[in-house]
């Protein structure tokens, strides 16, 4: 059996699968890209055909138009001939339609994680373990100091928060595609049946979630509501929006922040939140090390994030290592702070 190595190369376009004739997360344009999810440093415009999920495809559409000349949808593990490779793709519970790509090539399986998580969420399907013999994996949150809480904590402690405060505003610092949702969901399943309210940004990417099957119940347009009606209330906006002259419109606000990186006081201190919730949609350090515990790989290559700290608790197990180091990942949702964070 050919080693994974000798089939998938690292280019300048990003992990390229070569008897597939296909890149996964393309950085450039490129003739064939396998596409893990929606976020705009994992799907970029500019391909000639592109295959993801039907749900990470509609993403792209409402983000980009049609900026491919083709696009393929595959369903969960259904299977697809590339050059000899047998493609299929595996819920990787990061955002609506976030899939792992897994590929068999005369024998031998890798799997690409792409972004992903491993609690619960209501708004997209769950982590599923694939076996193979290299797990190709992120590491945004590889050192021990992050262990997320249960999010029905953080939940908790926004909920806390309005009832301590009834006469302030709470608005949220989030991300428009997966951690906006994810939110509306949590509060729904706390029990918040009030309106929740939505900076401008945000509302296009629920209208494809709920295009695409998922409740949200009662969402309403903050930029044009009155100074009282958000007295009370809980407004989601993107991160660089709630220390924003846009938030002055709020009712003495209570500014908080969902994001891994909360766990850090001294972030959160210097982007003046009040109330940070500790709620990622990327695996924390122990579901990292489970995950390559559960999929059995003897090899794991990482491609961003920290690198270092994951390879070194893998070696510890017998694990082999390898640091891919992507750049160009890591420019939307939570990795390290860059556009909006």
């Amino acid at each position: 059996m050919p080693h994974p190595a000798t089939w998938l190369r690292v280019l300048p376009g990003g992990l390229f699968c070569e008897p597939g004739g296909f890149f996964i997360d393309p950085l450039r344009p490129v003739d064939r890209a396998v596409i893990t999810h929606g976020h705009s440093d994992h799907a970029r415009p500019g391909h000639r055909a592109v295959l993801a999920t039907a749900d990470t495809l509609a993403v792209m559409r409402a983000r980009m138009g049609d900026a491919w000349e083709s696009q393929q949808a595959l369903g969960w593990h259904e299977p697809i001939t590339l050059g000899g490779v047998r493609v299929w793709l595996s819920p990787a519970g990061h955002v609506l339609g976030s899939a792992q790509v897994a590929m068999e090539y005369r024998g031998s399986r890798a799997v690409v994680s792409g972004d992903y998580k491993r609690v619960a969420d209501p708004t997209c399907a769950g982590f599923e373990p694939v076996p193979c013999d290299v797990f190709v994996t992120e590491a945004t949150f590889a050192l021990p100091v992050f262990v997320h809480p249960p999010p029905a904590h953080e939940i908790r402690r926004l909920l806390d928060s309005v009832a301590l405060f009834p006469e302030r505003t709470h608005v949220v610092g989030c991300y428009a595609l997966g951690k906006c949702q994810r939110l509306i969901a949590l509060l729904r399943q706390a029990g918040w049946d009030r309106p929740i309210w939505l900076h401008g940004a945000l509302a296009p990417m629920c209208e494809v979630y709920r295009a695409r099957g998922v409740e949200l119940g009662d969402l309403r347009p903050a930029t044009v509501a009155a100074k009282a009606d958000l007295v009370g209330a809980i407004v989601l906006a993107p991160p660089g929006a709630i220390a924003d002259r846009w938030a002055r419109r709020l009712e003495d606000p209570v500014v908080a922040l969902a994001s891994g990186w909360m766990r850090v006081r001294q972030r959160a201190k210097s982007r003046g939140v009040e109330l940070p919730l500790v709620i990622s949609d990327h695996a924390d350090w122990n579901e990292l090390n489970a995950t390559l515990d559960d999929v059995g790989a003897p090899e794991v290559w990482v491609t961003h994030g920290r690198e270092e700290a994951l390879i070194h608790a893998a070696a510890q197990r017998g694990i082999r290592g390898r640091a891919l180091r992507l750049l160009g990942y890591g420019e939307e949702d939570e990795a390290e702070p860059t556009e909006g964070q």
